[in-house]
């Protein structure tokens, strides 16, 4: 999914919902919090190339998710960082939150440089699952991202990952009101 996509559509129709489908592996962190940003209006800079003229200070649109298949990593956390009420999930999917991974090599230095980094994304990441799963404390998020946390859509209804399971196709849910955005991988 590119950002664009996201502002794209909003620029049509501010009012209207942005419906996130999501089916990934998860992706690279930065590329999925730029997206997360963009998700809960973080302000944009004015200086993105666009074909319309104009400044796109928030995503004002209301973005909805919906896991079918897998939203694992970085994908999990888009999942979860949908608009509060709209995050649903197929009942055969799979949901996986776990902690950053990555690696370093030079000089010892540059190797404690990129550890203290990774400990600080761990944190953030932390902090937002914790803000969007809100019946959780930090000490539970760390807990539970410390290895891979593989569930299923009920257990991540029960860990507030989602706040519904589409059995069948629901009318109210997936209307021709919404704008649909359908994701591979965070990194696309």
């Amino acid at each position: 999914m590119r950002l664009a996509q996201l502002f794209y559509l909003e620029n049509e129709n501010p009012e209207k919902e942005i419906k996130l489908y999501i089916n990934s592996p998860g992706g690279a962190v930065t590329s999925g919090l730029a997206v997360y940003d963009a998700m809960n209006h973080v302000g944009i800079v004015d200086s993105l190339p666009c074909e319309t003229s104009g400044v796109w200070e928030y995503i004002q649109s209301p973005v909805s998710t919906c896991c079918y298949g897998q939203a694992c990593s970085m994908a999990s956390l888009l999942l979860a960082a949908g608009e509060p009420g709209k995050r649903y999930s197929l009942p055969n999917s799979s949901i996986m939150v776990h902690q950053p991974s990555g690696g370093a090599r030079g000089q010892a230095t540059d190797i404690a440089i990129h550890a203290k980094e990774i400990l600080r994304v761990r944190e953030r990441l932390n902090k937002i699952y914790q803000k969007h799963t809100k019946k959780h404390t930090l000490a539970d998020i760390e807990k539970a991202v410390e290895r891979d946390y593989f569930m299923t859509a009920e257990e991540a209804l029960e860990f507030g990952l989602i706040d519904r399971i589409m059995e069948k196709r629901d009318v109210s849910v997936d209307d021709d009101e919404s704008s649909a955005l359908s994701e591979s991988s965070p990194t696309q």
